[in-house]
């Protein structure tokens, strides 16, 4: 009988876990080039053999890494969204979400930004399967009339740019626990005017809009970040 791979049985899938999220400390303390396996496998309490196990390289599991970082992110935004019965609520839920993670985890931006130079290939499938779910789901949105008729694809990316240069500002440069609900609710503003968005549609309504006959009703928030 051929033993099963440590990585398939309960105890190889935490072990897996142990060694990613020592290798998320490692690479955002010490960046991948000072970054080590010894560095990798002490932060995780385990012997360095374990660490071939799992692994064949640095790179491997650095890799590894921006692309376990990439499906926990998607999950939370994709939860969040999911919760919303309106586009513009689906936007709101999901960025909190979005905000949530960072802050929980200030290493996912680290890690991408080192990703640009130690594996290109990993950040492009990192940025890409964010946006094929945004791209859908503004897609629908816009069928439903719930924002303007806009390039979905256009929109998705720079969307996604707002999130990640805004996080980056007021929760990584500033080590805040979450962005403040000032600057959430302007975020979300923005993003509304971008869109065309509302949460209802009058009867008289068109399902479809082009921006240059859109009017915007900016929706009320309270200091929470909360709708009114």
């Amino acid at each position: 009988m051929t033993a099963a791979k440590p990585v398939r049985t309960e105890r190889g899938i935490r072990t897996r876990a142990k060694l990613l999220a020592a290798a998320e400390q490692v690479f955002s303390e010490h960046g991948y080039h000072d970054a080590s396996i010894v560095k990798i496998t002490d932060a995780a309490g385990v012997g360095q053999g374990t660490f071939y196990l799992y692994f064949k390289s640095k790179l491997e599991v650095f890799e590894e890494l921006v692309e376990d970082l990439n499906r926990r992110v998607r999950h939370v935004m994709t939860e969040g969204a999911e919760r919303g019965s309106t586009r513009l609520e689906s936007e709101r839920l999901g960025f909190q979400a979005f905000f949530q993670f960072t802050s929980d985890h200030p290493a996912l931006y680290r890690i991408i930004r080192q990703a640009e130079f130690v594996s290109p290939r990993a950040l492009h499938l990192h940025y890409t399967r964010i946006v094929e779910g945004y791209v859908a789901g503004l897609r629908k949105a816009s069928a439903a009339g719930q924002i303007d008729d806009i390039d979905p694809v256009v929109a998705a990316w720079a969307l996604m740019g707002v999130g990640e240069l805004v996080g980056m500002r007021w929760i990584l440069w500033e080590g805040a626990s979450e962005l403040p609900p000032a600057v959430f609710d302007e975020v979300m503003r923005f993003i509304q005017r971008a869109l065309g968005a509302r949460d209802v549609l009058t009867p008289d309504e068109p399902p479809t809009r082009r921006r240059s006959d859109t009017t915007l009703t900016v929706v009320p928030t309270d200091q929470t970040g909360e709708t009114t």
